[in-house]
C-alpha cells in the first residue's frame, strides 16, 4: 500500500489518501472502513443524455464521486471491495444524496475520511505501508488425491489452486494404476506451483512431494523450480486441508526456518494461549461479547499497551484467526490469576 498524503488533526479526524499496490492491500483498505466514513474515488457511471428528437443515448463516463459509507462488501476469493452509500459532494453526474457503489481497485487511489482515526486504524496504516511486514510464504497442503496451494501473506492466507484426483486403489500383483493417478496428481500440483508462485517473492515453500518434483524438474528441465529448490521445505500434515496449516506452523522445526511473519506469530501465540488455559486457566480468559463497539475494543487495546503489555490483532483470513473466532475473537495471557466471578457467584 502506498500512502500518497495524510491530514489528520489533533483530535484524531481527517483523512489519508491511499492507493492498493497488490491483492492484499485490499484486505487492509476492507479493515479500514467504516460506515459513516467517507470515500472518494473515481469510479464508472452509466449517464443517459436525451436529443431534440426524443431518442435517449447511454454513456459511460468516469467522475469523482465522495460518498457517506453505508454498506461494505468483502469478496473473499476476487479480493474485491464494493462500499455503497450516498453522494455528499455536487457532481454533475450524480445528484446529491444519490446511492452509488464505489469499487476499490488496485492502482487507483481513493481518499478515505473519518471523525476519528483510532490508534488501532492508524496501525492497520503503518502495516499495510511496511513493506518489512509482508510474509513471503507459499504452501502445499496435500494428502493422496487431494491438494491446496496457499500463499500465505502478512493478513492473510489465499487459497490459490485445489487440485482433487481420484487415485485408484493399489491392488495385490499391480500397482500401474495407483501409481498413474499418483502421478498425474502430482503433475497437476507441479503445474500449480509453476503457475501460482512467484518465487522473485516467495522466499520459503512448505511442500510434501519434493523428490518427486525435483525428479521431474531434472527430467523436463523446469528451471525455475531448480533454481529456487533451496527455497523447498520438507514437512508433515495431517491433511490436504487448509486448516492443516496450522500444525506446519506449529511444528518448532519448520517455525524455526521462516522468517517472523505475522502468521507464525499470530499461530505460537494462540498456541500458548491454549497452553495457559490448560495449566493455568485462571490466567487465561477469552470472549466478551459486551465489547460490541470499536471504541471499547480500541480503549482495551491502549489499555493494555499503556500497561506494558503486547496485543496482537489476528486477521480473520489466517487460520489462528479462525480459531480465535471460536473463542468469541477476544483472548489475553494474564499476568496475575484473576478469580472467576460466575464461580463466584455459584459458590
Amino acid at each position: 500500500m502506498k500512502l500518497v498524503s495524510r491530514d489528520i488533526d489533533k483530535y484524531g479526524a481527517g483523512y489519508v489518501i491511499l492507493v492498493p499496490e497488490e491483492a492484499e492491500d485490499m484486505w487492509h483498505a476492507y479493515n479500514l472502513v467504516c460506515v459513516d466514513d467517507t470515500l472518494q474515488s473515481t469510479t464508472i457511471r452509466k449517464v443517459s443524455n436525451e436529443t431534440a428528437t426524443g431518442s435517449v443515448s447511454v454513456n459511460r463516463v468516469r467522475t469523482t464521486l465522495t460518498i457517506r459509507i453505508e454498506t461494505i462488501e468483502w469478496d473473499t476469493q476476487g479480493c474485491v471491495l464494493r462500499v455503497k452509500g450516498r453522494n455528499i459532494q455536487e457532481n454533475q453526474y450524480v445528484k446529491l444524496g444519490a446511492y452509488h457503489t464505489l469499487d476499490l481497485e488496485m492502482n487507483r487511489k481513493f481518499t478515505l475520511g473519518k471523525h476519528e482515526w483510532d490508534s488501532v486504524a492508524l496501525d492497520r496504516i503503518e502495516l499495510a505501508c511496511d513493506a518489512s511486514q509482508h510474509a513471503d510464504l507459499a504452501a502445499i497442503v496435500m494428502q493422496e488425491g487431494l491438494a491446496h496451494l496457499c500463499l500465505i501473506t502478512a493478513s492473510m492466507t489465499l487459497m490459490r489452486a485445489k487440485m482433487e484426483t481420484n487415485i485408484p486403489r493399489k491392488r495385490k500383483g499391480s500397482c500401474s494404476q495407483h501409481d498413474k493417478g499418483l502421478t498425474k496428481f502430482y503433475d497437476q500440483i507441479i503445474q500449480a506451483i509453476m503457475r501460482h508462485i512467484n518465487f522473485d517473492v516467495v522466499k520459503c515453500v512448505l511442500d510434501q512431494f519434493m523428490e518427486y518434483m525435483l525428479q521431474q524438474a531434472l527430467k523436463l528441465d523446469y528451471k525455475v523450480l531448480l533454481d529456487n529448490k533451496s527455497k523447498f521445505l520438507l514437512c508433515h500434515s495431517s491433511s490436504g486441508f487448509k486448516h492443516s496449516l496450522k500444525e506446519v506452523l506449529q511444528d518448532p522445526s519448520i517455525a524455526s526456518k521462516l522468517a517472523d511473519t505475522k502468521a507464525t506469530s499470530e499461530v505460537k501465540s494462540l498456541d500458548d494461549f491454549y497452553q495457559m488455559l490448560q495449566n493455568d486457566p485462571s490466567r487465561a480468559f477469552y470472549g466478551s461479547m459486551d465489547l460490541k463497539k470499536r471504541r471499547r475494543y480500541v480503549k482495551l487495546v491502549d489499555t493494555v499497551r499503556e500497561a506494558g503489555g503486547e496485543v496482537k490483532i489476528f486477521s480473520s483470513l489466517h487460520v489462528s484467526g479462525e480459531q480465535l473466532g471460536q473463542l468469541t475473537g477476544v483472548a489475553a495471557i494474564l499476568r496475575f490469576p484473576m478469580d472467576d466471578e460466575e464461580s463466584d457467584d455459584e459458590d
